[in-house]
């Protein structure tokens, strides 16, 4: 490979970039607008679920279960009604989720030691969220019987009225924020993004502007020519990896406990792997319409949907897991969570980490093997 040769392609495809200011905005700001529409937008902690109430019983009793439900930090109570036919209306117009109805003789029930039965109408036309709600529910009346029962037995001057004490301690996310998942995972988003789809219309842009047939008139090689096409958007995407890191941490506040070192030559791999596709894609189109879409469809959907950014694997069907075992992001993101979040290294990143360099051998391989200096009718 001659060294000359791969500098000036180099050079004439940031110069290029340089005269495109549309592709370098889309460059520069699709990570910042990313991060911050799924730093804000997208959030998997679900709070303030809307509650409307009928309390038929209106007693102590029934107004201090009422204020379990008021204190949490779950539940949002939007109004007290009496009647069904105000709580289906606002089920009906997604004014509230969830529908709590205290029966008549709820107190007398609790007095005399038995069940009580409140009922719970749920909205369950976005199934996750109605049973993350319901499970908020079964957990706020769970602590009002265990409070219950501690008192009843205190009452009875028992010495231990609570025989097991569980302790639970989270690790790595200790506060459970949904930010310090996501904005991790965005990182292989846009890096898969911003490669795929930029690299896919670098060679297609050359056989439509007809400067194709001057390149293969030239003594460079497939090799340099690809490696030349390859660096300027190797260093946007650095450059890319430098915003989202920056902006994670400072307007964010994702915790960063791992090796900056390591996130930095494990994102240069992914990096490569995904370059090297986009090139390969816009080799075998030949068209940047057709390298567009096959670039959204063979990186961007895949990664969005089948990598365990948005979706936990484990609760795929089995075909979609083996399938997912293609999808590259779903080891860098594995790599992105455990250095940011856990700080482990290689040791523990090591199967993810040959994934990765197997992924940028395969590319690599196929991108230049699939370009030819010919031109074919």
């Amino acid at each position: 490979m001659n060294l000359r040769r791969t500098k000036a392609v180099f050079n004439k495809e940031f110069i290029q970039i340089m005269r495109d200011p549309r592709s370098l905005a889309l460059a520069l700001l699709i990570p910042i607008v990313l991060i911050v529409l799924f730093g804000y937008g997208l959030s998997l902690d679900i709070n303030n679920i809307p509650l409307a109430i009928w309390d038929q019983d209106n007693t102590t009793v029934s107004r201090d279960f009422i204020l379990n439900f008021k204190n949490s930090y779950y539940f949002k109570i939007i109004g007290y009604y009496d009647n069904y036919r105000d709580l289906q209306r606002l089920l009906d117009k997604s004014d509230a989720m969830l529908a709590m109805v205290i029966p008549k003789h709820f107190t007398w029930h609790i007095q005399a030691k038995q069940a009580a039965p409140v009922q719970m109408i749920l909205d369950g036309s976005d199934s996750n969220t109605a049973n993350i709600a319901l499970g908020y529910v079964n957990s706020v009346v769970s602590i009002y019987n265990s409070n219950f029962m501690v008192n009843a037995l205190k009452n009875m001057t028992l010495v231990n009225p609570t025989p097991i004490d569980v302790r639970p301690r989270v690790w790595f996310n200790q506060d459970f924020e949904s930010k310090n998942f996501i904005v991790p995972g965005l990182i292989a988003v846009i890096m898969m993004i911003i490669a795929a789809l930029l690299t896919s219309l670098t060679i297609a842009r050359e056989w439509e502007r007809g400067t194709m047939e001057q390149l293969i008139a030239t003594p460079i090689r497939p090799l340099e020519l690809i490696i030349g096409k390859f660096g300027p958007y190797f260093v946007i995407g650095m450059i890319d990896l430098a915003i989202a890191v920056l902006m994670g941490k400072f307007v964010f506040g994702v915790p960063f406990r791992g090796s900056i070192v390591l996130l930095v030559v494990l994102s240069s791999i992914f990096l490569t792997g995904s370059l090297m596709l986009g090139i390969f894609i816009s080799i075998v189109s030949k068209s940047q319409l057709m390298a567009s879409q096959m670039a959204i469809l063979t990186s961007f959907l895949p990664t969005f949907l089948l990598s365990g950014f948005t979706y936990e694997i484990f609760n795929m069907p089995q075909w979609v897991q083996d399938i997912t075992y293609l999808i590259p992001a779903r080891y860098f993101i594995v790599i992105l969570r455990g250095i940011y979040l856990k700080g482990v290294g290689v040791r523990v990143l090591y199967d993810e980490t040959l994934c990765l360099i197997v992924f940028a051998l395969i590319t690599t391989a196929l991108a230049t093997r699939r370009f030819k200096k010919k031109i074919t009718v």
